[in-house]
Parts: C-alpha cells; structure tokens; sequence
C-alpha cells in the first residue's frame, strides 16, 4: 500500500536519488538543499576542481512542464545564479574552482512492487527504476551545462 507523498518529500527523495547517482560518478555531494535569501540550489557538488549547483526537477509522468525542462525559465536562471555567487561568496575555498550548472530530470510513479521490496541500497542508473517509500523513481536526464 503506497501512502500519498507530499511535494516536499517527493523532492527530497528525487534529490536523493540524484545525489546518490553523483556518488556513484565520483562526485562529493557538498551541500543538500542549500538556501539563501534570494533562493536554494537543491545539491552542490565537487570533483576535483569542478563544482556543480544541481537543480533536480522530480515529476510524475505527464506534468505539464515536460518533466521540469519548462520550468527553468530566466527569472529561475537568474536566482540560480545569484543564489550561486552567495554560496561562493561564503565558501571562499571553493571560489577558485570551475562552476557548472546542470539540471537532473526524475520521474516518480507508485510502485507495483510488494510493500517490502526495498532496493534503496542499490545504485542508481539512469533510466533504471529505483523503489524508495513505496514508489518507482526514475533518473530519466542529466543535463550538463544548461546555463
């Protein structure tokens, strides 16, 4: 049985998923979720010196912003932006480094396996289904460099 999972939470496990998914690429996840005045970047990682400031877009199928690529629109580029100088403005250590920013597109669905399959240890593939709280997740895109 699959309990109805709230915006909040549907984001943080999409945003875990993608953490998880840089891990396995190498990557050191920063920051979960880091806020400032002008906005939050949903993950900020590092590897070697490449610094990335993700926003992860996690929809159920048939949203009306083609699975959060619609909704990076310039006033959000441009919060991204800002809410970027400030991290770096107060992480003077990592100013140096080369920055990216990178959107991940998950979809999520309830899931038709039995309540107790639980695969959250498992790595996460793009485009392979991942069950966590009882529902799929699924990285379908990484886009690198969308700003």
């Amino acid at each position: 049985m699959n309990f109805e999972l709230t915006n909040n939470t549907v984001g943080q496990l999409g945003e875990e998923v993608v953490a998880r998914w840089l891990q396995g690429q190498g990557w050191e996840i920063l920051q979960r979720r880091w806020r400032c005045r002008w906005g939050e970047i949903d993950l900020i990682a590092r590897r070697e010196e490449l610094l990335v400031f993700v926003e992860v877009k996690t929809r159920s199928r048939g949203s009306w912003d083609e699975g959060g690529l619609l909704a990076i629109a310039p006033k959000k580029q441009a919060k991204l932006w800002q809410t970027a100088e400030i991290f770096l403005a107060q992480f003077p250590d990592l100013a140096d480094c080369s920055c990216r920013f990178d959107l991940a597109r998950v979809s999520y669905s309830p899931s038709p396996q039995p309540e107790n399959t639980d695969n959250s240890a498992r790595p996460v593939v793009l485009g392979e289904a991942l069950v966590l709280s009882g529902y799929r997740f699924v990285l379908q895109d990484y886009l690198e460099a969308i700003l």
